[in-house]
C-alpha cells in the first residue's frame, strides 16, 4: 500500500465519525437534533485547537478568542441593516449600513480570525511553556474585553440577537468535515511535518535549520481561521450570543475535549470532541432534572464542569496521550493486527505417527 493511500485511509475514520453523528442526528427529535448540531460545531472548534496545539505541542488558552471574533463578526454582519441602529446605536456607520449573507459571513469570520491570529502570533510564537500559556490567555482576555466594552463594533455587554439561524445539522456536518480535511492536509504538509518534528525535539530542529517561529505562526494563523469559521457556525446555530458564551467556560470545555481524545492526532480531536460534547449535553440535562429509568436525578448546579474536570484529570493521570493514544486510526494497522491475531491461533493437533511393527 502506497504512503499516499495510507494517509487517505487515516483521514477516513474522522470523516466517517462526523458523518455518522450527522446521520444519527436525522433520526432523533427536533430538540435532540439541535444538540447533535451543537456537538458537530464543538468538533469543528476542537479541530481548530488541534491544528495549533496538536502540531506544535504548545498549550494555548487563546484560541477561543478567534471563535469569539468569528461569532460576533458573523452575527453583527448578518443582522438586517434596518434594525442594527435600534439594537446597536453606537456602531460604526460602515458596519451599521451593511449586511451580508450567512455564507459570506463565514468567510469574513475566517479571514478576521486568521488576521488577528497572525498579528498576535508574530510576537507570541517565540514563547514556550508557561509563558506561552499566559500570553495566549492574555489574548483571550483582550479580545473578550474589546467585544464586551467597545460598542462601536457590537452590542457590548448586551446579548447579540436576531441572528439568522442558518446552521442546521448538515451545515454543521459540512463545516466539521471542511475543518477536518484542512487540518489533515496541514499536518501532512511540509510545514506541518517540520512543526511536529520541532514539537518532539526543538533544539535538534533548530540545528538542522527549521524556522520554528515561522511554522508556529502559520499553524496559529490557520487555527485562527478555522476557529473563526467555527464561531460563525456557532452563532448561526444558536441565533444569539453574549461575550460570556465564548470565554472561560468554552475554553475549558474545548481543551478538555482535546485532552481527553488525545491532542496529538486529528482522530483524537474528533473523538474527544464527540465524547465530551455528548457527556456535557447529558450532564446539563441531569442538572435540570431528568429521570434515568425509575430514578430521578437532579444534579447541583455546576456539576457538569466538575465532572468533566474529574474525567479530564483521570485521563491525564491514567492515559496521558488521551483515549486514542494521540495516534491516527489506521485501517491498515487495525487489519494487520487482526491478521496477526488469526495467524497466532494454535495449530490443529497432529495425529501420532503409527508405531512400527
Amino acid at each position: 500500500m502506497s504512503a499516499a493511500r495510507e494517509k487517505v485511509l487515516q483521514l477516513l475514520p474522522p470523516l466517517l465519525l462526523i458523518v455518522l453523528i450527522g446521520l444519527v442526528g436525522t433520526t432523533v427529535s427536533a430538540g435532540t437534533k439541535t444538540e447533535f448540531t451543537g456537538v458537530l460545531v464543538n468538533i469543528a472548534i476542537v479541530i481548530a485547537l488541534y491544528v495549533f496545539i496538536g502540531n506544535s505541542g504548545v498549550i494555548s488558552f487563546g484560541q477561543i478568542a478567534f471563535v469569539a471574533i468569528g461569532a460576533f463578526a458573523a452575527g453583527v454582519m448578518t443582522i438586517p441593516s434596518e434594525v442594527k441602529p435600534t439594537l446597536m446605536p453606537e456602531l460604526f456607520p460602515f458596519i451599521a449600513n451593511h449586511s451580508i449573507s450567512s455564507f459570506e459571513s463565514l468567510i469574513l469570520a475566517s479571514l478576521l480570525g486568521a488576521f488577528i491570529a497572525f498579528v498576535a502570533g508574530i510576537a507570541l510564537m517565540r514563547l514556550n511553556g508557561l509563558a506561552a500559556g499566559i500570553a495566549t490567555f492574555a489574548v483571550l482576555e483582550i479580545v473578550h474585553n474589546v467585544l464586551r466594552f467597545w460598542e462601536k463594533i457590537g452590542p457590548g455587554a448586551k446579548s447579540l440577537a436576531l441572528i439568522p439561524e442558518t446552521t442546521g445539522l448538515w451545515e454543521a456536518v459540512l463545516g466539521a468535515l471542511f475543518c477536518a480535511v484542512i487540518a489533515f492536509l496541514y499536518q501532512h504538509s511540509r510545514s506541518g511535518r517540520l512543526l511536529r518534528a520541532a514539537r518532539e525535539d526543538a533544539p535538534a530542529a533548530r540545528a538542522i535549520g527549521v524556522n520554528i517561529h515561522l511554522h508556529r505562526l502559520f499553524a496559529f494563523t490557520l487555527s485562527g481561521a478555522l476557529a473563526g469559521l467555527a464561531g460563525g457556525l456557532l452563532v448561526h446555530q444558536i441565533g444569539s450570543i453574549t461575550t460570556e458564551q465564548v470565554f472561560l467556560q468554552l475554553t475549558f470545555i474545548t481543551l478538555a475535549m482535546l485532552v481527553v481524545g488525545g491532542m496529538g492526532s486529528l482522530w483524537g480531536a474528533v473523538v474527544g470532541g464527540a465524547l465530551v460534547s455528548f457527556l456535557n449535553v447529558y450532564l446539563l440535562k441531569l442538572e435540570a432534572g431528568a429521570s434515568v429509568g425509575p430514578i430521578h436525578i437532579d444534579l447541583p448546579n455546576g456539576s457538569t464542569l466538575l465532572i468533566i474536570g474529574v474525567v479530564m484529570a483521570s485521563i491525564v493521570i491514567l492515559r496521558p496521550q488521551g483515549i486514542t493514544g494521540s495516534r491516527e486510526l489506521s485501517p491498515r494497522r487495525w487489519l494487520g493486527r487482526r491478521r496477526r491475531g488469526a495467524s497466532t491461533s494454535p495449530p490443529p493437533p497432529v495425529a501420532d505417527a503409527p508405531k512400527a511393527g
